[in-house]
């Protein structure tokens, strides 16, 4: 059956400005880092991407690697812009990454002009588009000049592979660099993906400040914190099936002075008639630097509670004040080490 978008899409979701850029993006956008590969059900999946069009989310976020297997999300999202979304390309923010391991041998990993070139061809022959609308470093090399990689990202900008150039993890030293290297290119630096939760606020120690100082935007992935801050660990004792399942959900992460607090806050979202779920995404949304939180998805319910925090973005000075009492470090952050190169 033929795809045919809500039409009132548009009423469904609220838009910010990208930092100091024309570019407006979707208060909360949909990430395919997991649920999208090839091990995973497409129908599903497209079924998850149709109804985040029809509730107004105009941004879907990938990466090279992304699966499993590496590469299977773009091949997947390729498929379903082809068969749902070619009509409505240019309502759409693309973006993907690269700098992870791609392929075998020294040139598919890392932050070199080789790699990065290569991988944006990669990735448009994937989705089957002419360009994306962001394309990240997706990580730091400290040993791989950051002046090259800049100037291959501008490069491709100026080519006509992607509109705008984005980091993720940097630190605030390394992200000022990667701006000015980038202004120095006639580029601007639109975009930074850090990962930020109720348990994990890295970025309030200085990234969102330089972020506010460069014009810069800002969207925060795994505002869940991996699916710790939603309701399954609320009544009942965890399972530790979920840590076997995926690699970025750790047996360690269900600490019982985590799940206390994870306790707390889902009282107070009660209090605010959200579920935890709904209350994480605000309160990361909550700081107008925040440009857009990014969520993943794996059923449609699962989207619609997600979304439906756009129902209640306010905070009290007391609700905020209660949730600071909780909203501490849980070490769940799997980038920590990467972000502070």
């Amino acid at each position: 059956m033929t795809y045919c978008p809500e039409p009132n899409r548009y009423h469904q979701n609220r838009f910010r400005r990208c930092g100091d850029s024309a570019l407006r993006l979707p208060l909360i956008s949909l990430g395919l880092w997991q649920n999208f590969g090839g091990v995973n059900a497409f129908e599903d999946g497209r079924a998850v991407l149709r109804h985040a069009f029809d509730r107004g989310v105009t941004h879907f976020d990938c990466a090279n690697m992304y699966g499993p297997p590496g590469g299977s999300a773009e091949v997947n999202l390729g498929r379903m812009m082809r068969t749902d979304f070619s009509a409505h390309r240019d309502e759409l923010i693309i973006s993907s990454k690269a700098g992870y391991e791609m392929w075998p041998g020294p040139y598919g990993i890392g932050a070199s002009r080789k790699h990065l070139i290569a991988s944006i061809d990669q990735t448009l022959d994937r989705l089957g588009v002419d360009y994306v609308d962001i394309f990240y470093a997706h990580r730091p090399w400290p040993d791989d000049p950051m002046e090259e990689t800049m100037a291959a990202m501008a490069d491709i900008v100026r080519h006509g592979k992607a509109l705008y150039v984005g980091v993720s993890s940097f630190s605030p030293e390394r992200t000022r660099r990667a701006a000015e290297l980038l202004r120095s290119e006639g580029v601007r630096l639109l975009i930074h993906q850090p990962s930020y939760s109720m348990f994990n606020r890295h970025i309030e120690a200085g990234l969102l400040d330089t972020l506010g100082e460069l014009g810069v935007g800002c969207i925060g992935f795994s505002a869940l914190a991996q699916g710790l801050l939603t309701d399954r660990y609320i009544d009942s004792t965890p399972s530790t099936a979920r840590a076997s399942e995926r690699s970025s959900f750790s047996a360690e992460f269900l600490s019982e002075d985590n799940l206390r607090r994870v306790r707390a806050l889902a009282d107070i979202a009660r209090r605010r008639g959200q579920s935890l779920a709904q209350m994480a995404i605000a309160w990361v949304l909550r700081d107008a630097g925040v440009t857009s939180a990014l969520i993943g998805a794996r059923t449609v319910e699962q989207l619609d509670d997600s979304l439906n925090s756009l129902n209640r973005l306010d905070f009290t000075s007391g609700e905020l004040a209660e949730i600071d009492q909780y909203a501490q470090e849980g070490g769940i952050d799997l980038w920590r080490e990467t972000s502070s190169l």
